[in-house]
């Protein structure tokens, strides 16, 4: 990026989409890049904690496994306030699990995928909803 002149955290941030269920296995994530290390959700919120102060990540995808609801409302406390936490396994574009993830505080942020529900009426009202909330919000197509 240097030689295209182009500057780390100015010109240029970055996402992470973690798909932390991929490597969640009993209750623990295990991350084999790492020497197959176990890390508990308070212990990876904290690995991606040291990555956003290496690094200029600004928004994290799915960064615990989508039943980890106890863990998402950590991450979002100790991250919530410094980065974008999409929530898109997390919510599956439903409004009831919205709904549920936002009056626990879960996630700051949404990626509205219409495919994901069924339908495309559902869609806008949980977009709404996001809206409503202050969440970000970002739309897909299934086409990506």
């Amino acid at each position: 990026m240097k030689a295209a002149g182009y500057e780390l955290g100015k010109d240029v941030t970055l996402a992470m989409d973690c798909a932390a269920s991929e490597f969640y296995k009993d209750g623990k994530y295990v991350l084999a890049g790492e020497g197959n290390k176990a890390f508990t959700s308070e212990e990876f919120t904290h690995f991606l904690e040291e990555l956003t102060k290496q690094y200029p990540i600004v928004s994290i995808e799915d960064g615990l496994d989508e039943s980890d609801w106890d863990g998402f409302a950590y991450q979002t406390k100790v991250l919530g306030d410094k980065i974008q936490l999409v929530g898109d396994d997390l919510f599956v574009t439903n409004t009831k699990i919205l709904k549920e993830g936002i009056e626990k505080g879960i996630a700051n942020s949404i990626l509205i995928k219409f495919n994901q529900i069924g339908s495309l009426t559902e869609t806008p009202g949980c977009n709404q909803m996001a809206k409503d909330a202050g969440y970000h919000r970002g739309d897909l197509s299934p086409f990506r």
